[in-house]
């Protein structure tokens, strides 16, 4: 089991990552991303043969695909603890600082959305990554003074929706890449059905596929879908999820049998109806449905992308013939 500290070290919203209860602690445990597991387990083993730190690390891909996940089974399986911060919430040296100083010997530090993480503490963290030291200024203009402080060997776990803008420099200090896929309807079967075991519900082989074909892909959404369904089933049946209270309860929740969401076809109709089927800047998209730029790009887009409804030109968003055909809309 994982060191309390792990736990209580950690903080995001509720929604954005599955309950401690469902989140798999070992990689023998964690389903998917084939070779991104494999290839973490051979690089633990190899540093704890050698007992050196592991390499730093840089996960990446789209939100809900498991990240956070993976950098605690990291943890786990270094046998180590794991402290964590959020790029934007970094704001200061002395925060950065007070991260680092706190870490032990082999101690894993994940920083979750590391690319909003500000220019000038990347240039502090460069040392930390590369030498386990910590250069930092302290004192007022004019009367300040240079620190060095020494760090624990440590392995920096970064995770970030968009690897393109983190810096070169930054980037180049992760010694292990791997990006994140989405992934496949049996994979998230396994893992809706894993997570009905471990909250001890009992679900329909036929729903569980019904449910991960709806998932996106992505296995945050297809853990959210099931809790709700639940719910339905608790409070509509008799508790057991099957394929009628499913199909009843995704149709309330208004997610269709591609797993698109009012959003999803907000937008799709908007580049078809508002902009002519396209192509579209991002911005202008954006205002017209009333959604940040940056939600657009990271949350709806990859899956738009992935499944042939949408294309990005240099000129802007394109609604392709299946995202006509999909809305029921015939293209002029």
């Amino acid at each position: 089991m994982q060191d309390e500290s792990v736990v209580t070290n950690y903080h995001l919203e509720d929604d954005q990552l599955m309950d401690n209860t469902i989140r798999p602690e070992s990689i023998d445990e964690y389903i998917g991303q084939e070779d991104v597991k494999e290839n973490i387990r051979v690089f633990v083993e190899a540093a704890k043969m050698r007992n050196e730190p592991l390499d730093h690390v840089l996960l990446y891909g789209p939100p809900g695909l498991g990240k956070t996940t993976l950098a605690f089974i990291i943890a786990h399986e270094l046998g180590t603890n794991i402290k964590t911060a959020s790029g934007p919430s970094i704001e200061k040296s002395g925060d950065l600082a007070a991260i680092l100083s706190s870490l032990e010997p082999g101690d894993v530090l994940f920083i979750d959305e590391i690319h909003r993480m500000p220019r000038y503490i990347e240039e502090i963290l460069y040392p930390a990554m590369e030498d386990f030291s910590l250069d930092i200024i302290v004192g007022s203009e004019g009367n300040s003074r240079n620190i060095k402080i020494d760090l624990p060997p440590f392995t920096l776990v970064g995770a970030t929706t968009r690897a393109g803008d983190l810096s070169a420099p930054l980037r180049d200090r992760f010694g292990i890449t791997s990006k994140l896929q989405f992934y496949t309807v049996s994979e998230l079967t396994d893992i809706i059905k894993r997570t009905a075991r471990v909250l001890g519900v009992e679900i329909d082989n036929s729903a569980a596929i019904e449910l991960a074909k709806r998932s996106r892909g992505t296995p945050r959404i297809a853990n959210r879908l099931f809790k709700r369904v639940r719910d339905f089933a608790l409070v509509k049946g008799n508790g057991k999820v099957d394929l009628a209270i499913t199909e009843e309860a995704l149709e309330r929740l208004k997610v269709d049998k591609m797993g698109l969401d009012n959003t999803d076809h907000e937008l799709l109709l908007a580049i078809i109806e508002k902009f002519n089927g396209g192509p579209v800047g991002v911005e202008a998209l954006s205002s017209s449905i009333g959604e940040e730029v940056t939600t657009i790009e990271d949350v709806y887009e990859p899956y738009l992308l992935q499944t042939g409804l949408l294309k990005r030109t240099s000129r802007g968003r394109i609604a392709t013939d299946k995202a006509y055909e999909i809305l029921g809309i015939e293209k002029q």
